[in-house]
């Protein structure tokens, strides 16, 4: 049921601020969290003074281009010195830290974060706005189906979900048909995890524990950690497995949860901006974007976390401004969530392309599985794509009439032609946490 009024919304008094004053709230805790990361971090002091700027500088909201952005790779190199493990970046006394995480380090060396308690306290409050802004409440078990180890969503999702009231179950020592059975055991009515996983954990419910997934009683899921849950025909596949409600959510250990879709699903996430600000700007100038349906790379600042600040942060994500959601909140929408990360979108055969095409094209033919692979490279001077897929078993004899039909998609959403794959049901990779389907063998 669809919700308005004061009840909808976490922090109604935020959440529906007129945007001019909310652009004047920004622009001060900006200002705020600069002045503190130039006196307290060598890191960004020194970031600063090579380029010439001090925060003296921003006065007006046009002057927040002129502060340097910071990319990982600068945490990282900060964080080879000491105090170990944060070196430079830290900007408390390492007795204030009482919290530590890390990325998943898929590009490479992770960063590692810390936290003092308020800053802790800070993203558990973030993912409150998520939760709620999706409906989860009071009369919700939450099955939060993955071992928490290092990474923070599912921390930050733990402690949230208690938070606005929800009982809270962790599998995550289960494996997956011993998760299902326990879903079914205690009546969990939401849960939360990738895309995949959950297609996965759909798949396995029906074919190796004889059961339907839409018979457990799960309402709502809330997704994460890759695109899908904004992708049409992934969220269309969700939905129809698990019959509930799926959201999306876009955050990350140096950014926390710093966006959330809601319940009016208004086909991408709104950005938090109480919390953080983010800004849009041109991939390849930098400039910033103002208007809507353009593509951009995100920059993002969190305003109140000050043990290890993340100031204008390069993330490296793309996405796009939307319009407006009728469920009354002012925080602007990213549409379609996430579109993909800058070393994803490549050019193959002079076309600029986007992997998460590809996954809308497969996902919205139903006689497709969940899972495929995409792979480019060469041959000669020639890009390659080659693309594996697998039939459901009970659409085994349909190659000929879903062939065409996945070459007329992919030449409609891409562009490009592609050496297609059929392998046999179950046969390709099955992922947890994040999938890693697609491979560029050319750099």
């Amino acid at each position: 049921m669809l919700v308005k009024g004061v009840d909808a919304y976490w922090n109604p008094i935020l959440e529906t601020l007129p945007r001019e004053k909310l652009r004047a709230l920004q622009l001060k805790k900006f200002k705020r969290i600069v002045e503190w990361g130039y006196e307290k971090s060598k890191l960004y002091r020194r970031i600063y003074d090579e380029a010439g700027f001090h925060p003296n500088d921003v006065k007006t909201w046009e002057d927040i281009s002129k502060v340097p952005t910071i990319q990982k790779k600068d945490y990282i190199t900060a964080q080879a010195k000491e105090p170990w493990p944060y070196g430079d970046s830290l900007c408390v006394p390492l007795e204030k830290v009482t919290e530590y995480h890390q990325t998943s380090g898929t590009t490479g060396q992770p960063v590692y974060q810390p936290d003092t308690w308020q800053d802790w306290e800070l993203l558990n409050e973030m993912w409150a706005y998520i939760l709620w802004a999706q409906g989860f409440r009071n009369t919700d078990r939450v099955f939060i189906p993955f071992g928490y180890n290092v990474f923070i969503a599912y921390w930050e999702g733990h402690y949230a979900a208690e938070k606005v009231g929800c009982e809270v179950v962790p599998g995550g020592i289960l494996g997956t048909e011993e998760r299902l059975l326990k879903i079914k055991e205690l009546r969990a009515t939401a849960l939360m995890g990738t895309p995949t996983y959950i297609l996965n954990m759909a798949e396995t419910c029906r074919n190796k524990l004889n059961m339907d997934p839409r018979e457990l009683g799960i309402k709502r899921i809330l997704c994460a950690g890759e695109p899908g849950a904004n992708v049409p025909a992934t969220k269309k596949r969700l939905e129809e497995a698990w019959n509930a409600k799926v959201y999306d959510h876009v955050g990350g250990t140096e950014g926390g949860g710093w966006s959330y879709e809601c319940i009016y699903q208004p086909g991408g996430v709104h950005v938090n901006e109480a919390l953080v600000m983010l800004e849009l700007v041109d991939i390849e100038t930098g400039e910033p974007i103002e208007e809507p349906n353009k593509l951009g790379k995100i920059i993002l600042t969190v305003f109140d976390r000050f043990a290890q600040p993340t100031i204008r942060f390069d993330s490296k994500d793309v996405s796009m401004w939307g319009e407006a959601c009728e469920c009354g909140r002012t925080f602007r929408v990213l549409k379609g969530g996430i579109h993909g990360r800058i070393d994803h979108i490549t050019k193959v055969k002079g076309v600029l392309f986007s992997p998460v095409s590809v996954e809308e094209v497969v996902r919205s033919i139903p006689q497709l599985g969940d899972e495929y692979e995409l792979i480019v490279s060469k041959k000669g001077d020639a890009d390659v794509l080659t693309l594996k897929v697998e039939l459901l078993p009970e659409a085994a004899g349909a190659r000929e009439t879903v062939h065409p039909e996945l070459v007329r998609q992919l030449r409609l959403k891409t562009n490009l032609a592609y050496n297609i794959e059929y392998h046999e049901f179950g046969s390709l990779p099955r992922y947890e946490i994040k999938a890693k389907r697609f491979k560029d063998l050319r750099k």
